[in-house]
């Protein structure tokens, strides 16, 4: 960014965060005749960069030098076999939506229900929030297919290809997992089909081949709205508060990173209406906590007065706990693997593929099959006890929930040091809904970029530990019975004995189409302990600002409002006070699009009034 951006002294609603709530609540605001809204994001604008717009270009951003991403790493865990767990997030106009894997993956119908239901948010169940996600998409995959929009913003697609990794998964699970059906044209994500390996769509635009995001769907198209302005690498410190506990503002200071030469005070904004934050699931509760509102203890900790006591802020922190267990592939193989590896030929001609026709590996995200799965009865043993009573308890019930989601992806994701430069496909799986809570809070009371107070809460209770177990073994036999399957890196395997039969296969000439391999109970330690040692965040964190009752640890009613505090909301993920058996990209959406029908409603009371 080349000179520090103009910002006025006030606005009618003024935005903390400019990520994928915030964008899509501004642009649908946007439409309200002289509504002035301010956006100001910590991040860089992401207008003109190519490997934002190129689907398969998504593993540049996940470097540590990475320009559009933050990383929060958790305090040590026995659970992780002492591992300290790292957890990018999205620091950019867009944010989750323009740096994501670009992976549509919808919630089940129950999901929302309970969010009504067991939680008491009256008007957000999934007849509630299914034509807001409707209305925010172009479902591209299936015209035409129920529960699905035509004429959002947002395209859905399958992409510009389909790899031969995904045509041999699903033929593999076709005749392997007889448990479950296998449809190409299925949908999956119609908020209630479990069971079904079906091909997966994706954000990706099926006309140009370039990712569908947030900034280029709703808020670019608007750059010649006077009323709206998007200021970049402005990090927000804190809310305004005046004596009656009402949001008069925002204080923020220039990122450094991007604005060099800026200065290094803090500024303030005042907000005429509103103050919204949708600085995500770890910036939001950091924003809260500068400005005096959370857990007591958590502020004396950093020296910040208290304005409002709501201990929910920064509690109930969810992620989904996930694997990306990689397979040597044949040299045939369709991979993004030379595209990651800087192959110039490979790059080269898939460009100019893109370029001409928007189709190819660049339009692609490496992920074509996979399955909302729940176990069968037969299958409820191997999952051990201390997944039954959750299994009981929770998923009986609501049928519509998985338990997992696996697929195979067309490359190696993991750390490229750990294996040699050839091609390969890891088949991911995590799980959808589990035990796990943490915390996020902050370590200062003034630095927005000091460390977070962050405990993930993974893998401290058995019940989240034996699906993941199961998924290693399941999702390695379908990968042995793959015609593309070339062998197992025995590094980023499970550390078998050397005699067992279970020991990984480093080269093979083909598929294994054998008996399905007998583990035994050390082998069933090694894959627990491989497990712990490599779980890892799937970007799907939620709940650390709760739409709960107070008294429940919430921090924001049904409305939004923050409990204690007049005129001020929060719209993003870290409202969700349930899990969602999901990539929450569409979640982020659907609250956004909610936010801005009640925000809209309340401003015409208002006028009315």
């Amino acid at each position: 960014m080349a000179s520090t951006p103009h910002v006025e002294a006030e606005y009618d609603i003024v935005i903390a965060g400019g990520g994928t709530s915030a964008g899509v609540l501004a642009a649908r605001l946007s439409s309200v005749p002289g509504l002035r809204i301010l956006v100001l994001e910590a991040g860089p604008p992401t207008h003109d960069d190519l490997t934002l717009r190129q689907p398969a270009c998504v593993t540049a951003h996940l470097t540590p030098a990475s320009q559009t991403l933050r990383f929060h790493v958790s305090e040590e865990s026995a659970a992780l076999g002492g591992r300290r767990l790292v957890v990018p997030t999205a620091a950019c106009v867009g944010g989750g939506s323009t740096v994501n894997f670009s992976m549509y993956t919808r919630a089940s119908a129950s999901d929302y229900d309970d969010w009504e239901n067991v939680y008491g948010n009256a008007g957000w169940g999934s007849a509630d929030l299914l034509p807001l996600l409707e209305k925010s998409e172009t479902y591209q995959a299936q015209p035409g297919a129920r529960t699905h929009g035509s004429g959002g913003p947002l395209k859905v697609s399958y992409g510009g290809h389909f790899t031969n990794v995904g045509k041999d998964l699903l033929d593999v699970a076709r005749a392997y997992d007889t448990l479950r059906s296998s449809k190409e044209d299925a949908d999956p994500n119609d908020l209630e089909t479990v069971n079904v390996y079906a091909r997966w769509p994706k954000w990706i635009d099926g006309d140009d081949g370039t990712r569908s995001d947030v900034p280029n769907a709703y808020l670019y198209p608007l750059e010649k709205n006077e009323n709206l302005t998007i200021v970049p690498a402005a990090s927000v410190v804190r809310v305004t508060l005046d004596e009656n506990q009402r949001a008069t503002g925002l204080e923020f200071v220039w990122n450094q990173r991007f604005l060099p030469g800026a200065d290094t005070g803090v500024h303030k904004v005042k907000s005429t209406s509103l103050v919204v934050i949708c600085a995500g699931v770890f910036g939001t509760p950091g924003i809260l906590e500068r400005s005096g509102i959370g857990g007591a203890e958590v502020l004396a900790r950093v020296g910040v007065p208290q304005r409002v006591d709501l201990p929910g802020v920064g509690e109930s922190y969810q992620d989904h706990n996930g694997l990306f267990v990689p397979y040597t592939a044949a040299p045939e193989a369709e991979t993004l693997d030379p595209i990651a590896q800087g192959n110039a030929e490979v790059i080269e001609a898939a460009s100019s593929e893109w370029f001409s026709t928007g189709k190819g590996l660049l339009a692609h995200n490496s992920m074509d099959i996979g399955v909302k799965l729940r176990p069968a009865p037969s299958e409820l043993d191997a999952f051990g006890t201390a997944f039954r009573q959750r299994w009981e308890e929770y998923f009986v019930p609501k049928p519509d929930k998985p338990v997992l989601w696996l697929g195979a992806f067309a490359m190696l994701i993991g750390d490229p040091r750990q294996a040699p430069p050839e091609k390969y496909f890891s088949m991911g799986y995590f799980t959808g809904y589990p035990l796990a809570l943490g915390h996020v809070h902050i370590t200062d009371a003034n630095n927005v970029d000091a460390p977070t107070d962050f405990r993930s809460g993974y893998l401290e209770d058995l019940a989240d530990v034996t699906p993941l177990v199961w998924a290693y073994k399941h999702t390695r036999e379908l990968a042995r019975r793959m015609p593309l399957f070339r062998g197992e890196p025995p590094a980023l395997h499970p550390r078998f004995a050397a005699d067992s039969p279970a020991r990984a296969i480093e080269r093979a000439d083909g598929a294994q189409a054998g008996e399905r391999i007998a583990y035994t109970d050390q082998d069933e330690k090694a894959i627990e302990a491989f497990t712990r040692e490599r779980v890892t965040t799937t970007w799907h964190s939620i709940g650390t600002c709760a739409m709960k009752h107070k008294d429940q640890g919430g921090v924001v009613d049904a409305k939004l409002n923050v409990y204690g505090v007049t005129g001020l909301k929060v719209v993003d993920a870290s409202i969700c006070p349930g899990n969602v058996g999901a990539n929450t990209f569409s979640t982020a959406v659907g609250i956004a699009e909610k936010a801005a029908l009640i925000i809209t409603d309340e401003l015409s009371s208002s006028i009315v009034a």
